[in-house]
Formats: structure tokens, C-alpha cells, sequence
């Protein structure tokens, strides 16, 4: 049974530079990277050594507590580099790309008529096990457990995000047979939550509950749509997947290859070619936006959190956007006086451009002002659409107090919940990383 929903409270952040609807194919990057700081908690054990050749498919590193969990080489060609840090610590694997792909032949099969667990030794296999989160703790879901369901977000919400109905709209059957292959993995519902623009494309989409959302951001966030279809309690596990991800398992159910194509909308005031473009995950960024100044803010993913990156890094391996903002290096005099300087957006109204709500904006990485003892009653609620108490929430979770944060929700949050807490915040606390701290707490005490 399908659930409207509707959410009143966040925050909807309009800004310049907005990616065109325009599909375009970017330059082959050289080398690609996959990262192992995308996947929160799995520590990586590698199986290949740098020199080796590779496909498209082929396993490069598996979760050391997890080793069902592969990951595998989005492209065909040599591993150049392992990049490690402290203690060793593997931060990136750059594979050289060969001119063309040369896929691993994991086979076809039919998703619908397969049995289950061949279906998930299949997903498992191929590397696209990485794509499938769980909740609670936001993590690489564990192939061991049952979720009793699975979540689809198509919504887009943040802000200058890559539109989903858009990224989506040319992969329809392979993501029906990606859903036909999620459906054996749980005995209960696949959800999929639509916009106005994905819902043309993905109303037709057989065996799932549909679910049409409206609202400000966070609206878009699977985690507030659990919250309003099918909360989660202790003990019980929610898995998470991206729209573009299902298509790649229904992609490698049809062909039996491994096609880890990524859509990214290079978006931002800064970007001067913003358009979607077609690649592989974990492209080099300067293939896509070219070289630019220090005085350019690179982030992978959206303003609100993404990462940051320089020339020549690669982007995330589960992005969708890459937004590029003006380095905040301009201090404003008699910055804290109210009405001072009315051409930034404020959710506090202590500029004019309250008066003008469809105005757009150029942010930049300024956070006008440090941390402070001083805490807004009210702000926050204002913004985060959840029946939680995120200030009581954060702090249980900064005194590290378990009792308290499973009484207060902590296991129905991830911390991109928090983005636009942490935006309208006065006090100027990192709250996204504060929830992560939290989070991993409860993995290690509760589990």
C-alpha cells in the first residue's frame, strides 16, 4: 500500500547554479580510484597487488569482519597505486584505465526466477553489495542479516543536487530487474519514494510501494522517509540503495557485466560547464570540471555533505553531484551587527533577504563566526522533520551516554539528517560529525 507524505518542517536552500538537463558523455579519465573512507567501518583487506591487470568486476579488496563484502574495479586496466596513510591505513587504489573495458562475465540470470540466495551470492560476488547501506548506523549493510525492509530515495532535496528522475529516466528496465533482484533479499516491502519529476518515470515500476513525497529539504533523506513509513526499533535492520545503484544490479542481472556508470551534475556558481555527465564511479574530478583556482571550493557530493576535494582527486564512490563554490577568504567588517549585509541567505532573519524567498544565492565556505556557547531554543526542531529532540540527542551523543541516545532516536538518524541542523545552527558545533561519533559508539557497545 502506497503512503503520501508530506513534511512541513526543514529547510530548502536556493542557490546559483543549478546543472543543466543535458546528458553528456565525459573524457575517459586515466586512472580511477576507489576509496575505502567511502565505506564507513570496513577496514579493507587486499587481495591484489599494485602491477596487477584487472577487468571490469574483478575483486580488489574485501571488509576484513565481513568477508562476503568484495569490492570491486569499476574499469579494466592496471592497478597503479595503493595510497596509504597512518598505520598503513589504504586511503585510495588508483587503477589505470585501459582505452576500452574489458568485463569479468558473472553470467546473466533472471532476478525474478532465481533463488534467493543465489541472487545475493550474485550481488555479493560483483561488488555491488558496497552500493546497499543499513539502518541503524548508516554502514555497509551486512549480508548475514534479513532487513525487514528496503528503502529507494528518488527524491531530490538538497541543495543543487543531481535530479533523480533525471539521472534515472533512461535505465527504467534495468531498474526493475534491479528491484526484482532486491525483492528476494527481504521479506518485506521495497519502497521507492518519488518527486513530482521521478514519479513519470518510475510510477510503472512493478512489485514496490510507491511513495510520493513532497516537502524542504531533508525530505529527500531515506532517513526521514523510514521515519514516516516504517520506523525502526532496536534489534530491527533497514537496508538503504541509491536509484542509479539499483540500475547497475539490474544491469548486471541482464547482461552479466559489472557496469559501474555514474551520472554527475557538476553544478555550483564556480562550475562553468554545468551539465550531467556520464562516467565511471570514481572518476578523476578534474575530467569532468578541468582545472581551477584556490579560490574554487571542490566538493564532492552537495554543499551541505559533501567533501572536499583538490585538482586531480576522484570523486566519491556513491556521488551523484559535484558542486564547486567560491572559497569563503573575505572577512565582513561588523559581521555579527543584524541587517548589515543583506545579500546572504539567513534562516534567523538577521538579513533583509527574508523578505525575498525566491531569491538565489552565492554561498561560500565562510562560517562567519567560531564556535560558541549558545544554544537557540527552537532552531533546531524548526528544521529537522523527526518526532526526536536533536539538541537532547546531540548532547547525549557528545556525553557519550547510551541509555540516552537510543531512548532519543539515535537509531533511526544518520548524520546527512543533521546537514541542515548543522547549517541554521548558532552555536557552530560540526553536527553531522558529532552523530557519526555517536553512531559509532552504539556499534561498538551495542552492535
Amino acid at each position: 500500500m502506497s503512503k503520501d507524505i508530506r513534511i512541513k518542517r526543514g529547510l530548502t536552500l536556493k542557490l546559483e547554479g543549478e546543472a543543466e538537463k543535458e546528458l553528456v558523455e565525459a573524457p575517459r579519465s586515466k586512472t580511477y580510484a576507489i576509496k575505502p573512507p567511502d565505506f564507513h567501518s570496513v577496514v579493507p583487506k587486499m587481495v591484489v597487488k599494485e602491477g596487477a591487470k584487472l577487468l571490469a568486476g574483478d575483486e580488489i579488496f574485501y571488509s576484513k569482519y565481513t568477508d562476503e563484502i568484495r569490492f570491486t574495479s569499476p574499469v579494466s586496466g592496471v592497478l597503479k597505486e595503493i595510497k596509504r596513510g597512518a598505520k598503513r591505513k589504504v586511503l585510495e587504489v588508483i587503477i589505470e584505465a585501459d582505452p576500452q573495458d574489458i568485463y569479468r562475465d558473472f553470467g546473466k540470470m533472471d532476478a525474478s526466477k532465481a533463488e534467493a540466495k543465489d541472487v545475493k551470492e550474485r550481488i555479493l560476488e560483483s561488488g555491488c553489495g558496497a552500493f546497499i547501506y543499513q539502518r541503524p548506523y548508516d554502514i555497509v549493510a551486512d549480508p548475514k542479516d534479513t532487513p525487514k525492509a528496503i528503502f529507494i530515495s528518488a527524491v531530490t532535496t538538497a541543495p543543487l543536487a543531481g535530479d533523480k528522475g533525471f539521472i534515472i529516466k533512461d535505465k527504467i528496465a534495468a531498474f526493475q530487474e534491479g528491484v526484482n533482484a532486491l525483492k528476494k533479499l527481504t521479506p518485506g516491502a521495497v519502497h521507492v519514494s518519488v518527486d513530482d519529476h521521478s514519479a513519470q518515470y518510475l510510477k510503472s515500476i512493478q512489485g514496490v510501494e510507491l511513495h510520493h513525497v513532497k516537502g524542504p529539504h531533508p525530505a529527500g533523506n531515506v532517513g526521514v522517509q523510514i521515519h514516516n513509513i516504517d520506523p525502526i526499533n532496536r534489534g530491527e535492520r533497514v537496508w538503504t540503495i541509491g536509484v542509479e545503484d539499483v540500475a547497475t544490479i539490474g544491469t548486471l542481472f541482464l547482461t552479466g557485466e559489472y557496469h559501474a556508470e555514474r551520472t554527475i551534475a557538476v553544478a555550483g556558481s564556480e562550475a562553468t560547464n554545468r551539465k550531467y555527465y556520464k562516467t565511471k564511479i570514481g572518476a578523476n574530478v578534474s575530467d569532468l570540471i578541468g582545472q581551477v583556482s584556490d579560490e574554487v571550493r571542490i566538493i564532492s557530493g552537495d554543499v551541505l555533505t559533501g567533501t572536499q576535494l583538490s585538482n586531480n582527486q576522484y570523486v566519491g564512490f556513491f556521488e551523484n553531484e559535484v558542486s564547486l563554490i567560491p572559497e569563503g577568504k573575505n572577512y565582513r567588517l561588523f559581521g555579527w551587527l543584524p541587517f548589515t549585509y543583506n545579500n546572504i541567505h539567513s534562516h534567523s532573519h538577521t538579513s533583509l533577504s527574508w523578505l525575498f524567498p525566491n531569491k538565489k544565492y552565492t554561498p561560500t565556505t565562510n562560517l562567519n563566526g567560531e564556535e560558541r556557547a549558545l544554544v537557540v531554543t527552537g532552531e533546531m526542531e524548526e528544521v529537522l522533520p523527526m518526532d526526536i529532540y536533536p539538541m537532547q540527542l546531540i548532547k547525549a551523543c557528545m556525553a557519550g551516554d547510551i541509555e540516552k541516545m537510543e531512548n532519543l532516536g539515535i537509531y533511526e538518524v544518520a548524520p546527512e539528517d543533521f546537514a541542515a541542523v548543522e547549517y541554521v545552527n548558532t552555536s557552530k558545533i560540526e553536527i553531522q560529525e558529532v552523530i557519526r561519533l555517536g553512531l559509532d559508539l552504539m556499534i561498538t557497545e551495542v552492535g
